[in-house]
């Protein structure tokens, strides 16, 4: 299945230079989609995953049903004052400004193998930030799984030497 099929891509959204993936037309192509989680869920079986996090918010479209097929935890990364208990956060860039991430503080145990999930691998700040918050909890992540990556433009994946990096689109 080519995945590529299933993208639109829209011109100069949302500033104009930048050519935006919309993955909600892949996401509406029940085929696609669930070929896609499939794949992402055997490769996070394969790493021998405890949990599966995903960024806020389209992390959870992806990580939600990777944590469901293989009957182990999902845990959100969310934006400030989304997450009700105690929380670590980080500061961090994004290819458009600054954000801030925050994780519940008994989400992650010791030792736990960690994959994240996400739709899309750009300048990698997001998932950085990520990968910060679960090693200050104990996590050790095991993989990364993305739908696509931004390869001509950004050639983020250097940023992530020493992890497992799945995408299943490059642009």
């Amino acid at each position: 299945m080519n995945y590529k099929d299933y993208i639109t891509s829209i011109k100069d959204f949302p500033i104009e230079g930048v050519t935006f993936r919309d993955i909600t037309s892949f996401i509406q192509n029940g085929e696609a989609f669930k070929s896609a989680i499939d794949e992402f869920s055997e490769f996070a079986r394969k790493k021998g995953a405890d949990v599966i996090v995903g960024p806020e918010s389209r992390g959870f479209i992806f990580g939600s049903p990777m944590a469901y097929n293989l009957g182990i935890s999902f845990v959100p990364v969310r934006k400030p004052g989304k997450l009700p208990r105690e929380v670590i956060s980080v500061d961090y860039d994004l290819e458009y400004g600054k954000n801030t991430l925050e994780i519940h503080k008994d989400a992650i145990k010791k030792g736990q193998k960690v994959v994240i999930a996400d739709d899309l691998l750009a300048t990698g700040g997001t998932t950085q930030a990520v990968i910060k918050l679960i090693e200050e909890l104990g996590g050790e992540v095991v993989g990364i799984c993305f739908l696509i990556e931004l390869k001509e433009e950004f050639d983020s994946r250097k940023k992530f030497e020493g992890y497992d990096v799945l995408s299943l689109m490059e642009y």
